[in-house]
């Protein structure tokens, strides 16, 4: 039987179920050097779990929060079933979380905010139920990377079809409509600092996911994505930490 060409062009996956280039391994190991027992971790817009069909373990390991007496809270627009988080809460209002101030450790958004209509209100609200010193961990796609320029020319109302298409492990369930409001490196470090976050983005580049309907497509993109340059390229993490002293407006102006 022929390996998947992802197998083929990534011999590496054969030692643990992960490429060099697996953004989620990436993003998900920065997250969890962040974690200490006891931690209150929300997860917005945790949908129903989707990563429970990641058939690698150490990656679905990696994502699961919980352990060492932390809570994970999951929050989102549909109450959902959701077997990493400890309870699901809904969301009424974009405006406002279903969280009291002040009573979170980290907030994790893992391919969310592209999907948000005002990100200030987003940024604002994690900056509201963040625990001084608490860290919001962001993944979005990067809205100057190839797949984001495509997918902005695609009508909402065909992204699960074309997803469909090119993903043919991706469920029609778990594609929403997508805005891409702040999702330059520019525009989210803006508003982290506007929110008076301590802010760091940058640019990663993964495997080529999309391309996989097509063995020749794949590789030749494989090969593109080793030289795509940083503000090109395909996701954009954000790590934020809220100050564990925060200077008020009026003490900044008195400094």
């Amino acid at each position: 039987m022929a390996k998947p060409i992802i197998d083929a062009v990534y011999p590496e996956r054969a030692f643990g179920g992960f490429t060099r280039f697996d953004g989620t391994v990436h993003f998900c190991t920065r997250v969890r050097a962040l974690l200490r027992p006891g931690d209150v971790v929300l997860d917005v817009g945790c949908g129903r779990g989707a990563h429970a069909d990641d058939r690698c373990e150490f990656r679905r390991t990696l994502q699961d929060f919980r352990g060492d007496g932390r809570r994970v809270i999951g929050i989102d627009v549909e109450a959902t079933a959701n077997p990493f988080v400890d309870e699901v809460r809904l969301i009424e209002s974009v405006h406002r979380w279903p969280m009291e101030d002040d009573s979170v450790d980290i907030v994790y958004s893992n391919y969310v905010l592209e999907h948000v209509e005002q990100p200030r209100a987003f940024i604002a609200e994690a900056w509201r139920v963040l625990k001084p010193g608490g860290q919001l961990c962001v993944r979005t796609p990067n809205a100057w990377s190839y797949i984001s320029l495509v997918a902005r020319l695609v009508p909402n109302r065909l992204h699960a079809r074309v997803v469909a298409f090119a993903q043919k492990n991706r469920r029609a369930e778990d594609v929403f409509p997508t805005y891409y409001r702040c999702n330059t490196k520019r525009k989210l470090r803006r508003l982290l600092v506007d929110q008076q976050f301590a802010a760091c983005v940058y640019s990663i580049e993964g495997e080529p996911t999309y391309m996989r309907f097509s063995k020749r497509a794949y590789r030749i993109a494989a090969a593109a994505h080793r030289l795509i340059p940083p503000p090109f390229q395909s996701t954009l993490l954000a790590f934020a930490q809220k100050p564990a002293q925060i200077k008020t407006q009026a003490h900044r102006a008195a400094a």
